[in-house]
């Protein structure tokens, strides 16, 4: 490693102030930064905040949080693809196809994304934000395996571009990135997001070589349709041996996630928690009226399908586009919960509200916060008037 920083330390020079690759100075910084915790101190002037922790560190944290989901991820592809076609499973053998299928996502999430993150840093002539650390690893876990990496890619570069970079970039987007791409593809190529062949690993190729009788349909699927009795037991569903996308099954890995973000510190417990109770206060609301078999579903069984789970843990947290008062991390993560079972349950055309009931809080979050704001200003008001 002390080669590496002195190979470093000589070419710095170049891409500084004067040098000849001065042009790319954004670029080596990332690279660097990334490698190495920046060698800037702060100046003995005003106040500052001095912490171990930078912003990369942080976005790494999180990027190890979601391992857990991705390497069940990858198997559960693999396992899905041999019960489909009648192959025989084994883990290694599941694995290995899981990884082979999922790593071409990742590879295109982190090349079209940091691409386009890289060249607007380097136009605007701006440090490389470090956010999409996160998102571009999201993105890979929150798709179809199936879908087509062209597809991929123009959703990537939309996200990017027109939901985050047109904005100002990390830390300015109103609109969690990861989930831009996954409701660019739900509306420009529905046919890829929805149905039973899209969450099967080469049902939309090879139809024709099914075993008898298998459909492929998620949970969530078989609820929507009314076949209540046909969802998988509570134990396949907790450990993820289900159909969907890569990373949002296993809500076992999605909780080891959780378990590192809130002992870090990286994630708030508050808004993970209050979507979970939103969640399930809308079910019991649902089970109190249960005009058909989706609304007789018990409320807490809500929170085991489709990506409910993953959207309150690695979703609904996101620093940028959550609440940031204490306050409105309840009000912004009850909401969405509230809203996520409520879409998934009352709109036959859309069968899980996850996504589209975060990008909703998305957009009010910035209100929520300015009315506890306010609400606490008025509070320390009338208590100043009352002490007068």
């Amino acid at each position: 490693m002390k080669l590496l920083r002195n190979y470093i330390d000589k070419i710095k020079p170049n891409f500084e102030k004067g040098g000849k690759f001065e042009k790319l100075h954004s670029t080596f910084d990332a690279f660097e930064t990334f490698l190495y915790v920046p060698d800037t101190v702060t100046k003995p002037k005003g106040s500052h905040i001095r912490d171990t922790m930078d912003m990369k560190r942080a976005m790494i944290i999180v990027v190890i949080a979601l391992v857990p989901s991705l390497l069940f991820g990858m198997w559960n592809v693999g396992h899905w693809h041999a019960e489909a076609f009648g192959q025989e499973s084994s883990f290694w053998p599941n694995f290995w196809y899981g990884f082979l299928r999922v790593l071409p996502l990742i590879i295109v999430s982190y090349v079209v994304g940091l691409g386009i993150e890289f060249a607007v840093a380097q136009m605007r002539g701006h440090e490389v934000n470090e956010g999409y650390l996160v998102s571009g690893m999201l993105i890979p876990l929150i798709v179809p395996v199936d879908v087509p990496l062209w597809m991929l890619a123009l959703a990537i570069a939309f996200a990017v571009i027109l939901g985050k970079e047109v904005f100002g970039g990390t830390g300015m987007n109103i609109l969690n990135p990861a989930l831009t791409v996954r409701a660019f593809l739900f509306f420009a190529y529905p046919g890829w997001m929805s149905g039973d062949s899209v969450w099967i690993s080469g049902m939309t190729k090879h139809a024709s070589e099914l075993i008898d009788g298998f459909s492929g349909a998620t949970p969530l699927a078989e609820a929507a349709a009314g076949n209540v009795g046909s969802l998988p037991s509570i134990f396949d569903m907790f450990m993820g041996i289900i159909p969907g996308s890569v990373g949002e099954t296993s809500v076992l890995a999605i909780l080891i996630g959780a378990v590192i973000l809130i002992w870090t510190g990286i994630a708030s417990w508050k808004t993970m928690l209050a979507m979970f109770a939103g969640g399930l206060f809308m079910g019991l609301i649902l089970n109190a009226f249960a005009a058909n078999p989706y609304m007789e579903l018990p409320a807490w069984e809500h929170l085991f399908l489709g990506g409910f789970a993953f959207g309150a843990v690695f979703m609904v947290t996101d620093p940028v586009t959550s609440a940031q008062t204490e306050r409105g991390k309840w009000i912004y993560g009850f909401l969405t919960g509230l809203f996520a079972i409520l879409i998934r349950v009352l709109n036959p055309a859309y069968p899980e509200g996850v996504m589209l009931a975060i990008l909703l809080m998305n957009v009010f979050a910035p209100l929520i916060d300015h009315y506890v704001i306010e609400a606490n200003i008025k509070k320390r008001l009338k208590r100043i008037k009352v002490k007068a």
